[in-house]
């Protein structure tokens, strides 16, 4: 969920709004950079080094620690090295798991736990109808911040490959309806993630 440079900077810039509580470990957070490695050995390490530090800065309270212990009772999992994440899940008394890999994380995994795991075009689309200003907010945050400072109809036309029925549900309005709407939450604090700009990757999953 993690992997993917729009997708990691859209999903930290809402929960930096505090429409939800992001949590995650530093295990996922290993296995997120060791797959950018993988992909991109072009990228300086001490770029993707910082990079995770301002993630972790940038989200309160985001690290899950102390749920190795309920790795093992976590059941009902494909592939036994996923059953971290649900371990955390429950650790942090999690609602949803946040993947593009739904069928690594089927009902029975997580369901008794009250959680639910949810695609990240379905989540980002639920937060709309929670508070479409702030996620309007973070549309023009990602215009300003990301390379060449594209309009909100081209931050859309990026989004869209991973979230296809977020981008259809923000289309419809034209870019100086939504400029409008988002420059009047523009009094925030600065950012203390400060996204991904300047550095290129494959989008991925």
């Amino acid at each position: 969920m993690l992997y993917g440079n729009n997708v990691r900077d859209l999903l930290i810039r809402l929960g930096r709004a505090r429409l939800f509580q992001a949590k995650w470990t530093n295990q996922i957070l290993d296995e997120t950079f060791a797959a950018i490695r993988t992909q991109r050995p072009d990228i300086d390490p001490a770029k993707l080094d910082e990079v995770r530090s301002r993630m972790i800065r940038g989200i309160r309270d985001c690290l899950v620690l102390g749920y190795e212990d309920l790795i093992e009772s976590v059941k009902g999992i494909p592939d036994p090295d996923d059953r971290h994440v649900v371990a955390a899940a429950i650790k942090s008394h999690a609602h949803v798991i946040v993947t593009y890999n739904l069928k690594d994380f089927p009902d029975a995994a997580h369901k008794k736990f009250g959680m639910e795991a949810v695609h990240p075009d379905d989540f980002v689309l639920s937060q709309i109808d929670l508070d479409e200003d702030a996620v309007l907010d973070v549309l023009q945050q990602l215009s300003e911040n990301w390379r060449g400072n594209p309009s909100i109809p081209q931050v859309l036309e990026q989004l869209e490959t991973e979230f296809p029925k977020t981008v259809a549900a923000l289309r419809g309005r034209d870019d100086r309806q939504v400029r409008r709407l988002a420059g009047a939450l523009k009094a925030r604090a600065k950012s203390g993630y400060e996204g991904f700009r300047g550095t290129r990757e494959h989008r991925g999953s």
